[in-house]
This record gives C-alpha cells, sequence and structure tokens, in this order.
C-alpha cells in the first residue's frame, strides 16, 4: 500500500536527509588504500550516534531474508552491487576499487535512505566513466520526474540515457521503492520501464531511487551471506541513490546538499 507523506513529514524527512548527505560524504572520503570495509562501518557508527539518529538497516529483515540484517551500513566492493555486509568477513581497499556506499537513517519515526559509489585513489578510466554515467542515469531518473506524472517515466528516462548514452548495462532485478516510514515501501521503482506507466506521482509520494550499472551484462548473482548482490561475471558496479519527495513545489531531493 502507497503511504503519502505530509508536508511537516517531508520538512523533517529534508533535515534528516542533509545529515545523510553529509555522513555519506564523510565515508567516502574514509575509502583509502589499506581501510576496510569494517573501518567504515565503524565510523558510520560514531557520525549516526554523533547526530543524534539511528541506523534504518541494523536488525532490519526485509521480505525473503534468512536473519536480520547485521549491520549500519551496506558496502559493497566492485563485483558486488548492493548489500555488503561489511562486518563479515571485511574486504581490505585496494588502490583502484570502487566502494558502493549505502546507509539508511531514521529519527525513530521517518526513515532516509541514499547511496554513493566511490574509487579508492585512481581508478580506471572504465571504472570513472562507468560511476560518472551511474550517477548521471540518478539525475536523469530524478528530472524526469513531475507531479502528475507516472513511475514508469523514472524507469525510461534512466534506460534510455543508458542504453543510448553509455556502454554499460543497467542491473537486473534490483529496483528503487518507496520510503519515508520504513525502509522499503509501495511502489516498486524499476531502472527500466515504459512511460506513462506506473503509479501516479502525486505529492506526498516519497521514493528511494537508485539505478546500478555494470560493465557486465547486468545479471546478478545472490552471496551465500543471504544480502548481498553481485555480478554475475564479476565485473564492476556502481550504485547511486537518493530519497525523493513529490511536493506541491514540484519534486524535492531530500539526501542532497
Amino acid at each position: 500500500m502507497i503511504k503519502i507523506k505530509t508536508k511537516e513529514d517531508i520538512v523533517k524527512l529534508r533535515e534528516i536527509g542533509k545529515i545523510h548527505n553529509e555522513i555519506l560524504r564523510t565515508l567516502g572520503e574514509t575509502c583509502l588504500p589499506d581501510r576496510t570495509t569494517e573501518d567504515i562501518e565503524d565510523r558510520a557508527i560514531k557520525l549516526v550516534e554523533e547526530a543524534g539518529l539511528r541506523p534504518a538497516f541494523l536488525n532490519y529483515r526485509p521480505k525473503g531474508a534468512i536473519r536480520p540484517y547485521p549491520a549500519l551500513t551496506c558496502v559493497s566492493v566492485n563485483e558486488e552491487i548492493v548489500h555488503g555486509v561489511p562486518n563479515e568477513n571485511p574486504r581490505t581497499f585496494k588502490e583502484g576499487d570502487m566502494v558502493s556506499i549505502d546507509i539508511g537513517l531514521s529519527d525513530g519515526v521517518l526513515v532516509t535512505d541514499a547511496a554513493v559509489t566511490v574509487c579508492v585513489g585512481r581508478c580506471s578510466k572504465e571504472k570513472n566513466n562507468l560511476n560518472w554515467s551511474t550517477r548521471e542515469a540518478l539525475y536523469k531518473g530524478i528530472e524526469a520526474m513531475r507531479p502528475g506524472g507516472y513511475v514508469g517515466d523514472i524507469g525510461a528516462a534512466i534506460s534510455f540515457f543508458v542504453r543510448n548514452e553509455t556502454s554499460f548495462s543497467v542491473v537486473k532485478h534490483l529496483s528503487g521503492h518507496g520510503v519515508g516510514y520504513s525502509v522499503h515501501e509501495d511502489p516498486f521503482v524499476p531502472n527500466v520501464n515504459k512511460k506513462g506507466t506506473g503509479h501516479r506521482l502525486v505529492e506526498g509520494l516519497v521514493i528511494a531511487i537508485e539505478p546500478m550499472l555494470t560493465t557486465g551484462s547486468g545479471d546478478i548473482i545472490l552471496l551465500d551471506n543471504g544480502f548481498t548482490y553481485a555480478t554475475k561475471e564479476g565485473a564492476p558496479s556502481a550504485h547511486w541513490e537518493h530519497s525523493v519527495a513529490v511536493t506541491d513545489e514540484g519534486v524535492k531531493i531530500l539526501t542532497g546538499d
């Protein structure tokens, strides 16, 4: 069921979102050679506590999961697309790695969700292009949103951009979603879709838009930990995400600067 947010909710979500953005920026700057995924988790715990907020992912059990999620952050490296578990078998960063950091934050009532991908030191030209293209795809999706439009407009814009202006593939089967009162809400927000289809973009709708691109085919596998999705061929991937609201003044990015 679609959960519409009030104007007051959206104001508060924007306040949380500004902090969310600052924390992600700090965590991205922490991705250095010889640091680990667990270092990012530990730093995030301190930053969220200092901000007076709560982790939305920790102990969250999504539908179909075999257990609650065991960390505050999702830290996914190279071929890992999303939901990399940072504190179980931590990975050490090397020069040229791509690292995606995804966190959910809550004030106890409301939830924001956002992610960034950064390069560790100097990345290859291909990886830099992949990262730029994924971020650009996110903003193409946001730019396609209009009050009274459709969820399908977002995926149509993302897939059109990727297909016509990049050499990369949209990751299959993973999508964005509603957010605001819980981590995952209706509607699904696919990254490949048809314009003019899906749920209407009505005032008070808050969604997380999150394109994921790869240099590979877009096919995915689920790793043995039960959470982490990776590219089937081991190809690098990138992930960018914002929480976005439809308001009477237009579309607002809640987790941006």
